[in-house]
């Protein structure tokens, strides 16, 4: 593994991390202020040992499968993962679906909450399950993204990436008391989009045992590439969405 491979799984490992974690940040906030802190905060815990569990039980099984066959299953699912978050921060980047916003979806888990009745004095169940609940699918995209990148090696440096997100996500929570709203997560998922996708073409390519031109390199180019061919979409995109509000305003 080289500095450059080791380097841009931290980077793609850490974004995508502090993505999920932010977003787990939201839920945990409006269920602790509206609910009570102590079950909620169980509930986010009991959600971590989960998947440090599941990290630690798979993570040593990928040794066992050969190099090949690994790089290949892994960069199929890296692909589509990461074509699945590149399509999204596009349509959103030209405006065709609406923006996450941070600070809505803590207002509607907030009226949620509050329309579960009162909670429990010693432990309130619905605080620990909508907790655990959020921190667990959160969380299970990170634990899928660390397993996958650090497949070809790299794992210690894609969970020191992601453990060091999550520490940046809790510290900003409790010094600030409210939803990541100001973090740009669009753009951040666009960055996660184009690495997941370009870490997906190179373990295929690895997979099959395919030559790259300049090896840890080319992963660099395809990065470079997928920006271009993104930034190009977006505009296609908002092209279209301009020239149907025009149609409509028209008819």
């Amino acid at each position: 593994m080289t500095w450059l491979h080791a380097s841009t799984a931290f980077v793609a490992a850490f974004l995508a991390s502090l993505v999920e974690c932010v977003e787990a940040l939201t839920i945990v906030l409006a269920v602790g202020t509206t609910r009570g802190w102590r079950s909620s905060l169980l509930g986010a815990g009991a959600s971590a040992i989960f998947l440090a569990l599941l990290v630690a039980i798979f993570g040593p099984a990928l040794g066992r499968i050969p190099i090949t066959t690994l790089q290949l299953i892994v960069g199929i699912l890296l692909l589509l993962f990461g074509i699945r978050w590149l399509r999204k921060a596009i349509l959103r980047a030209a405006g065709v679906i609406s923006i996450h916003d941070e600070t809505k979806i803590y207002e509607q888990e907030t009226a949620l909450m509050r329309n579960a009745g009162q909670p429990a004095r010693t432990f309130d169940a619905v605080a620990f399950i909508a907790c655990f609940k959020a921190v667990s699918l959160e969380g299970l995209e990170v634990t899928f993204t660390v397993l996958a990148i650090g497949a070809g090696g790299s794992l210690l440096v894609a969970s020191i990436g992601a453990l060091l997100a999550a520490l940046v996500v809790i510290l900003l929570g409790l010094a600030l008391h409210r939803p990541l709203a100001r973090v740009p997560e669009n753009t951040l998922k666009f960055i996660v989009g184009i690495m997941l996708t370009a870490f997906g073409i190179f373990w295929i390519g690895e997979g099959l045992r395919y030559p790259w031109p300049g090896e840890d390199l080319a992963l660099i180019a395809m990065i470079a590439l997928l920006l271009v061919f993104s930034a190009l979409a977006v505009r296609l995109a908002r092209a279209r969405t301009r020239e149907r509000v025009t149609d409509t305003a028209r008819a």
